[in-house]
């Protein structure tokens, strides 16, 4: 082989070389926009999914606080009626008693 065969050998080589290096060089970056996307994604749907159930654990607990609201209120009208019952009954007798008094200051009064 003479030295131009081999230089030029050389030279195919190292244009093999190049583009080997070109060819892998694009599929490193490939690759890379590849991760990025998937990471991307991956992170969107984690974010998706916390989003979903805070959401729907923000929706349990209100529905939790609303039936406790609703029981609390239940109670406390329960007890504001008994208050009412037995007001009306103690209203009475405070207003014959009242009479009474004021009857008997009229009578001695006479």
């Amino acid at each position: 082989m003479s030295r131009t065969d081999i230089l030029s050998e050389i030279k195919q080589a190292e244009s093999k070389a190049d583009a080997l290096l070109k060819e892998a060089e694009a599929k490193k970056k490939s690759a890379i926009a590849d991760a990025r996307r998937d990471s991307v994604k991956k992170i969107q749907d984690a974010e998706a999914q916390c989003r979903s159930s805070f959401e729907s654990a923000i929706s349990a607990a209100k529905v939790k606080l609303e039936a406790e609201r609703s029981g609390l209120l239940k109670n406390g009208n329960d007890e504001a009626a008994l208050i009412e019952q037995k007001s009306a009954v103690k209203i009475q007798e405070v207003k014959d008693f009242l009479n009474k008094e004021f009857e008997r200051t009229l009578n001695v009064a006479s």
